[in-house]
């Protein structure tokens, strides 16, 4: 029993530790950008942890209008009973819909690329399910029994993750001007049983949304005297 409660500290203090940034890592890259090796850690105009590029040369405040092709799942996705095909279809189109949304608010929306248009190509890269970590009062013995047993039982919470990858490119030239490569926790599931909805996760494409629109605007004020 006492080699059993150590054993069971141990996984609590490495499930403690291992509680993960929200910043991409190079081996959670997906392949769907041009080039991974320009993005630098950064911070979304929210604060959430990010990695991104911005060409310094890029006028953004010349643009004056948007074409934000179709999202995708990128790469090609595996449904699981969790999270089924008709899901990820919907998480694309919701997320489609709120970046119509907000950056409607500042460029006109179009239906191709052209001059002074935006082009934006954005894809889901993963959408994943995982035992939520061991909270604090848990690494206590009498509860590091219970927390055991209801894991293998498939009881415990389990925390939704989403990530994102998105490019911008000159309507005209095609020429890269920003990407971003980010992650978010997204609301949690009762058990590994429970099927994930859109409604677990649009919280978190309306934040990415946001957070797009709002630093673009931040980025083409700051270049509006650029020559």
């Amino acid at each position: 029993m006492k080699t059993m409660l150590l054993n069971g500290l141990f996984c609590a203090v490495v499930a403690l530790a291992g509680c993960t940034s929200s910043r991409v890592t190079p081996d959670e890259y997906s392949g769907f950008l041009q080039d991974y090796g320009r993005l630098q850690p950064a911070e979304s105009v929210s604060g959430k942890e990010v990695m991104r590029w911005i060409d310094p040369q890029a006028k953004l405040s010349g643009y004056t209008r948007i074409y934000i092709e179709p999202s995708q799942l990128y790469p090609a996705p595996k449904p699981t009973a969790v999270i089924s095909a008709q899901t990820l279809q919907m998480i694309t189109r919701y997320f489609d819909s709120a970046l119509k949304r907000e950056f409607g608010k500042d460029l006109q929306l179009v239906e191709a690329p052209g001059p002074n248009t935006i082009v934006m190509r954005a894809a889901i890269t993963g959408v994943s399910t995982r035992n939520e970590g061991l909270k604090p009062y848990e690494v206590l013995p009498l509860w590091l029994m219970a927390a055991a047993v209801n894991t293998a039982a498939g009881g415990r919470d389990q925390t939704v993750e989403i990530a994102t990858e998105a490019q911008f490119l000159d309507g005209a030239s095609h020429a890269l001007l920003a990407q971003v490569v980010r992650k978010s926790d997204a609301q949690e599931l009762e058990n590994d049983r429970q099927p994930l909805t859109l409604d677990n996760v649009k919280s978190a494409l309306d934040g990415w949304a946001v957070d797009m629109r709002q630093g673009y605007e931040k980025l083409a004020g700051s270049t509006a005297g650029r020559r």
